[in-house]
């Protein structure tokens, strides 16, 4: 059984940064891509960063290119999720995926 367990969100002012980890433990290591994904009061759940746990090839939404960095550290079995210049369309829960399951989430929140 997979286990996806998301930290580090938070509240933040416009502009500001925040690091998401996502730890991954159980029958992970079959999983060549693991995503980000995120889900706003609303809206629907939408594909935010993948990377794969070789480190390189990321894909980025626009909405976030040049701002967000996701990586990958095999030997902890995390991932991340560096944002910057963070915005008030930015809140939302966001998800870590592995291809077929996602943690329970942890909620950013940026203040204007």
């Amino acid at each position: 059984q997979v286990q996806l367990i998301e930290s580090g969100g938070g509240l933040v002012q416009t502009g500001g940064s925040l690091r998401l980890s996502c730890v991954v433990s159980g029958r992970t290591l079959g999983s060549r891509v693991m995503a980000w994904l995120r889900q706003a009061p609303g809206k629907e759940r939408e594909l935010v960063a993948t990377v794969p746990w070789s480190g390189t090839g990321e894909y980025y939404a626009p909405s976030v290119k040049g701002r967000f960095t996701m990586s990958a550290d095999k030997s902890a079995n995390t991932v991340y999720l560096q944002m910057n210049d963070l915005k008030p369309e930015d809140t939302a829960v966001y998800y870590c995926n592995n291809g077929d399951s996602s943690g329970q989430g942890t909620q950013v929140t940026v203040s204007s």
